[in-house]
């Protein structure tokens, strides 16, 4: 490499890196926020609507889409998400799917446990409207959530769930009832011990 090839690269990186601490700090100074560059450099919403997710929904660069994935309205989803849509997945408007988590519409298990003999196994997830997904929550293939579900941060999804549940853990299950007013007033109590 010559000299002036070698001045010439590190011009390149002196303007990269500049640009880097403007982009920065302009997230910093009107966000309070510090991400990582490729957020910097690219819109999340522009990525949904190049994905065919509906109006005013985001989806961060460094979450996974497979498959077929139909997302619905003013739905945000968050950063290192999985959305496995090769069995048919679909989410509804204004949902929320928090950091981490992960959607399969399908698994290797019986494959790999056959020697290659068995297939793959798929089966569509759909998420109803206005359901808030908790960080980390894993959802198995094949199953329904319903419209107003809370489910809560690191559960384990393996069965439909209700609309208007509260539900949670490993595995998730309804917990308790989420109400919402006409006025959008929103609430969720518990069951008691031993309702369900």
């Amino acid at each position: 490499m010559t000299l002036e090839q070698l001045s010439s690269i590190e011009k390149l990186l002196e303007s990269f890196h500049q640009l880097y601490q403007s982009l920065r700090l302009n997230m910093r100074t009107q966000w309070k926020r510090d991400l990582p560059l490729e957020e910097l450099l690219f819109d999340r919403w522009e990525r949904a609507r190049s994905l065919g997710f509906g109006k005013n929904t985001s989806i961060y660069h460094n979450s996974y889409v497979y498959g077929t994935v139909s997302v619905g309205a003013n739905t945000w989803i968050g950063p290192y998400t999985l959305l496995d849509g090769t069995g048919g997945l679909t989410i509804g408007d204004y949902c929320n799917i928090s950091a981490g988590v992960q959607i399969y519409t399908h698994d290797s298990a019986r494959w790999v446990l056959s020697g290659g003999k068995s297939k793959y196994e798929y089966a569509p997830v759909k998420i109803g409207n206005n359901c808030y997904i908790g960080p980390q929550t894993v959802i198995a293939k094949g199953v329904t959530i319903g419209d107003h579900c809370l489910i809560g941060s690191c559960s384990f999804v393996n069965s439909d769930i209700p609309s208007f549940s509260l539900a949670f853990g490993i595995p998730c299950r309804p917990r308790g009832t989420v109400r919402v007013s006409e006025n959008g007033e929103v609430s969720w109590h518990l069951f008691e011990a031993g309702q369900s």
